[in-house]
């Protein structure tokens, strides 16, 4: 085996022919079970005849079937160290030169998951409800008993979860549960096709009050969420202690996944971005206010900007909340390639901190370097295109890649965030 994809799919030679197979490391010799076909391809590792030395027995019984992890039987050690190997490798294929590699991030690698999106389904060849995650290549969901990623309050739900709405009178329509998760409270989210009946609402509600949990409705898309009693759904909180911040979301509101990991990674990012009192701070993609906050702890001036105006509510409030009035919000398009756009005419930005969806910041970087910030900490949840970005920076716009290094926010999956940080020649 020679390596492993961007799925955390070993990469075997057959008959000549790269293939992945799920299940395998790299430098193991392995036997491959096909999957079927006029084009056979591989599927799996069926036995290891000579294992890598980071091999572990997967803590997880459902990990050969669930579709939730792809590595859980490396170390989370050589995860770790796999997922900082790639992102250099990334960053070096882009041709650009870092000035030193941070330590990778980690934080707890089990029932660290606070946010998952759960399938449900009846299934009569075995008489009940099944509620999990999918299986792996395939739109079934697992037959899982419990969960090793979920946040506890949740893992140990799975199968009465599958009891419950097995009971309901709706059990075929409802396809799927949302899960949040706060410091001290659990909310699960139930997608439903058609109204439940009265007697579903109380099995419902019984469940509720009997594990501790807050169940909620959603009818249609996320407008729509509401408490048994037709009620909106109360909020979730997380805190950040280091700064001194408290934030108040909603069941479908964008948080980091792994709680204890956010708290180092905010840490690390504010300390590497180093606000000073007499700066301003501009945080793009700021969503709730996750990195705007803290940052408000230490800077004269945090303006954040996000694309959905909702968060930008939701920002504005956790700001109120704590108390912190350096700190505004605003909604803005942020792919327009006018700077003035972003912040206004005659706004002096100091340094920026961006946290971009998977593809990447694009059309931002333009105006953003019009800006002239000195510094720039770059939050990614895919390092392929902080690669692209950080060419872009580098090569076009006279930044240098001062540290980069990785962020395991999903242990046990072959998914990388990183943390970045660029300054100006």
């Amino acid at each position: 085996m020679t390596g492993l994809d961007a799925k955390g799919r070993a990469l075997v030679e057959v008959d000549g022919t790269s293939r992945a197979a799920h299940g395998g490391l790299p430098g193991e010799q392995v036997v491959v079970a096909l999957r079927g076909g006029r084009r056979p391809r591989a599927e799996r590792v069926a036995r290891v005849l000579a294992p890598n030395r980071a091999r572990v027995v997967p803590r997880c019984p459902h990990f050969v079937v669930c579709g939730g992890c792809s590595l859980m039987h490396q170390s989370s050690t050589a995860q770790l160290a796999h997922k900082q190997t790639r992102l250099l490798d990334q960053l070096a294929e882009a041709g650009v030169a870092i000035g030193r590699e941070l330590e990778p991030l980690a934080g707890p690698v089990w029932h660290y998951r606070r946010r998952a999106r759960l399938g449900a389904r009846l299934v009569d060849a075995k008489g009940r409800v099944l509620v999990g995650f999918r299986e792996r290549g395939g739109s079934f969901v697992a037959d899982m008993a419990t969960c090793h990623v979920l946040v506890e309050q949740v893992a140990r739900l799975i199968e009465p979860l599958g009891e419950l709405v097995g009971q309901l009178s709706i059990a075929r329509r409802v396809p799927q549960v949302e899960v949040a998760a706060g410091d001290d409270a659990a909310l699960l989210v139930l997608r439903t096709l058609d109204p439940p009946s009265e007697e579903d609402l109380d099995r419902l509600r019984r469940f509720a009050e009997g594990r501790d949990v807050t169940l909620c409705l959603q009818p249609g898309d996320a407008s729509t969420i509401v408490t048994l009693d037709g009620q909106a759904p109360p909020d979730l909180e997380y805190t950040l202690p280091e700064f001194d911040v408290e934030f108040a979301f909603g069941p479908t509101d964008f948080v980091q996944v792994n709680g204890p990991l956010n708290r180092r990674l905010v840490a690390r990012a504010v300390a590497l971005l180093d606000p000073r009192p007499d700066e301003t701070v501009l945080d793009l993609f700021c969503g709730l206010g996750n990195f705007s906050l803290p940052l408000a702890r230490r800077a004269g001036r945090v303006l954040g900007l996000e694309g959905s105006e909702p968060l930008v509510v939701r920002a504005a409030a956790n700001a109120a909340r704590n108390g912190i009035t350096n700190a505004s919000f605003a909604t803005r398009d942020l792919y327009a390639r006018d700077p003035g756009a972003l912040v206004g005419e005659g706004v002096t930005v100091d340094k920026v901190l961006i946290d971009p969806p998977r593809t990447g910041a694009g059309r931002v970087l333009e105006p953003l370097v019009t800006l002239g910030a000195q510094r720039i900490a770059y939050v990614s949840c895919n390092p392929a295109t902080l690669a692209s970005d950080a060419a872009e920076l580098v090569n076009r716009h006279g930044y240098r890649l001062v540290a980069a290094g990785a962020v395991d926010m999903f242990p046990h999956t072959a998914h990388a965030e990183a943390l970045a940080l660029f300054e100006r020649s």
